[in-house]
């Protein structure tokens, strides 16, 4: 780790390298881009040996640390992972490049010919906690949509983060791209973070990506713009209607897969009809399943569970737990989840289109999916290569954030001589 006496001044260089560079990369050639993106995917897995190496010793922090095994999860990098890694920098890298592209075109009486095209953004800063891919992720995503980015991983992926980070940076090196379109803080000095906050006359945005506890705290202390959302309160209502193997199926997904991430389900609305069959079948397999099933007055007879408390309600777990209610029908469950949720992912389980239409027409959560894990909330998944965060707020981006959301437009205006009367 680089000890760093003077943050403000490291913070201040690393802010004006990203500027500059940005400068340069709004007109970055898509094929330098690629090429760059290409190579640190090579350089990655070349070097996946280090990065596991590197990896361990963020493992051995985090242990010390006493972190949750479900974040230790979020924080572990093996080959499988690493090759994740090297299949959304090239995924990134294969898609069509944002910058320039035509949005919409049209003539004025005037004769005036407007273009309204999509341009980088400039410098995002990204701070993140635990999971080493955003590294990679964002990075790439960064500098597909033209823009530079300061990077600011967590205390346990500092290790891992550098030795991914060197690989970006290689890429760059050899596509003849500013190295500073990618930069690292190089400490974990908590006084970068409130600096990158603060720096509104080099950072164009912030994107956290983390627990409610960093992410309130960017809300609060960010002077720059900020994508976020706080949590991942996300809920799956089985309806009348639903058929039982994929009630059983999706949730037993959406809530074991991986409980570290923000697309885990953490509450369970049971339609009243279906209590004792579907849903008493979908609740024992969870707790076959080891998940701790935090269960209403109704719910609380089935042996095992446990008695829920006003706390569980728009929780969020991250780990072997899940809250559990029975609602009257589709509308109480919409009722429960906008009370209680955080407008990023919820789901219905059902074969009846009017309930799945209702859900949908209602709900303004940034995702809303039917019959399907609440796990595919991630950009990788929705074909975008890879995601800097899940944004749940309205203003600019929504939902997984790729490339296309890192951009802004401006419009390009061409004449023969207009004159204004």
């Amino acid at each position: 780790m680089t000890d760093i006496a003077d943050i403000p001044a490291l913070m201040a260089r690393l802010g004006a390298a990203a500027k500059a560079a940005s400068a340069e990369l709004g007109f970055a050639p898509a094929e330098a881009k690629a090429k760059a993106l290409n190579v640190a995917a090579d350089t990655v897995w070349a070097r996946r040996g280090e990065i596991i190496a590197a990896n361990e010793m963020d493992m051995a922090f985090g242990r010390e640390k006493g972190l949750s095994p479900a974040m230790l999860d979020r924080l572990m990098l093996d080959e499988p992972r690493i090759q994740g890694i090297v299949d959304g920098l090239r995924a990134v890298a294969g898609q069509d490049d944002p910058v320039g592209a035509v949005l919409e075109e049209w003539t004025r009486p005037t004769g005036l010919t407007i273009k309204r095209v999509r341009t980088p953004l400039g410098v995002v800063g990204v701070i993140y906690e635990s999971r080493p891919n955003v590294t990679a992720d964002a990075g790439a995503l960064c500098l597909k949509s033209g823009n530079a980015v300061i990077l600011r991983g967590g205390s346990e992926s500092f290790h891992s983060s550098s030795a991914i980070h060197a690989c970006l940076v290689e890429g760059l090196k050899a596509a003849n791209l500013p190295e500073a379109a990618i930069q690292l803080v190089p400490t974990r000095d908590r006084a970068a973070v409130q600096e990158l906050l603060t720096m509104v006359d080099t950072v164009d945005v912030i994107v956290p990506r983390g627990g409610k506890g960093l992410v309130g705290l960017v809300q609060r202390e960010a002077r720059v713009p900020v994508f976020a959302h706080l949590e991942g309160i996300v809920h799956i209502y089985l309806d009348a209607k639903a058929d039982p193997i994929k009630a059983l199926d999706v949730v037993l997904n959406a809530k074991t897969r991986r409980t570290g991430i923000c697309g885990a389900a953490e509450c369970l609305l049971i339609h009243k009809d279906i209590v004792d069959t579907v849903g008493q079948g979908v609740l024992r397999a969870l707790m076959d399943a080891g998940v701790t099933v935090h269960a209403d007055a109704e719910l609380a007879k089935i042996e095992g569970s446990v008695n829920a408390t006003p706390e569980d309600w728009g929780h969020e777990y991250l780990d072997m737990d899940i809250a559990a209610k029975v609602v009257d029908d589709v509308d109480d469950a919409i009722s429960h989840i906008r009370k209680y949720g955080s407008n990023h992912t919820d789901c219905i389980i059902s074969e009846d289109d009017a309930a799945v239409a209702r859900f949908f027409e209602r709900l303004d959560s940034a995702i809303l999916m039917h019959n399907a894990s609440t796990q595919f909330a991630d950009g990788g998944e929705f074909g975008m290569g890879a995601e800097i965060g899940i944004a749940t707020g309205k203003m600019h981006a929504r939902g997984p954030v790729g490339a296309a959301q890192l951009t802004s437009f401006k419009y390009l205006v061409s004449g023969n001589g207009a004159i204004r009367s």
